[in-house]
């Protein structure tokens, strides 16, 4: 069991949830915002994707990162920021000729993916470890030489990975990186249960993957949707760290829609009556082994 917990909170995001509930971030401000309230609630890293403010839609816009980002850390707030670098991956096969891209495909090559990365330097950024069929027809594509770019450029800059995995398979090549001496000691994981297709948010799933996690590592998980909280106390269990927010799961009970704080703030609970503490922001530096950039 995992005595002292970090818990990271995913504020947005970038799936089709604004329309599902009004309270989802949108704005640089309400991203910013609800990455505050979180680090308030108890969260000691705040994991920030944007949406386009005019159309709630996941974007990868500089400027809009930039404006959430500025007003985070101009805040009296502590919090560790950790960015999305996974929008850029995405492939809708053309119905005329599924080896074209179809509408809503954007794909792009991973100094771009990055560039956010580059400007802002956050602490933290993602790093999805693999390709995966993601809902019925669309696929993220994470190429083994797009991911060694990545990891190199990340490298440079000082950044920590955070590598989110969704299947064995990915965990096998996160090692392969490590091994090619493109990650950092202590490496950091994320295992992502619940997506469609990837591995479903349930105790054998999440042992099989902590198992096959390298020495030495890091680790949160988190599950979608209803398994949000079973699998906070599943993660503190197996000895790892969490993730919640919106991003995730939308609900704080059956019907009840929820804040990003509320969120946090259930998983405290989770957290301390099981015996465990909850860290913050400096403590998990220290933990992860962090350059405050």
């Amino acid at each position: 069991m995992n005595n002292n917990v970090i818990i990271t909170c995913a504020v947005t995001g970038a799936g089709d949830t604004v329309g599902k509930h009004p309270g989802v971030p949108v704005t640089p401000e309400s991203v910013a915002e609800a990455a505050i309230s979180a680090a308030k609630a108890g969260a000691a890293i705040a994991h920030i994707h944007v949406r386009d403010p005019e159309t709630g839609q996941g974007s990868r816009d500089l400027e809009l990162f930039r404006q959430a980002v500025e007003l985070v850390r101009a805040s009296d707030t502590d919090v560790v920021i950790n960015l999305t670098a996974g929008m850029g991956g995405t492939w809708f096969p053309s119905e005329e000729d599924p080896a074209m891209p179809g509408p809503g495909t954007d794909n792009i090559g991973p100094d771009e993916r990055l560039a956010h990365v580059e400007a802002l330097r956050p602490e933290i950024c993602s790093l999805d470890c693999g390709t995966m069929n993601f809902g019925d027809n669309e696929i993220y594509i994470s190429t083994p030489q797009c991911l060694r770019r990545q990891a190199e450029l990340i490298q440079q800059w000082g950044v920590k990975p955070e590598m989110e995995v969704f299947e064995l398979g990915h965990i096998r090549f996160a090692q392969q990186l490590i091994d090619e001496g493109l990650i950092d000691s202590p490496p950091l994981f994320q295992i992502c249960l619940g997506i469609p297709w990837g591995a479903p948010s349930d105790t054998n799933s999440m042992m099989a993957m902590r198992n096959a996690l390298p020495a030495g590592s890091n680790w949160a998980a988190f599950g979608i949707s209803r398994m949000e909280m079973p699998m906070v106390a599943q993660a503190v269990i197996l000895g790892g760290h969490v993730r919640v927010g919106l991003e995730d799961n939308i609900y704080l009970d059956r019907g009840v829609l929820a804040t990003n704080a509320q969120l946090v703030e259930r998983a405290v609970e989770i957290i301390e009556r099981l015996g465990a503490r909850v860290v913050g922001p400096d403590e998990a530096r220290e933990q992860l082994g962090l350059r405050k950039n």
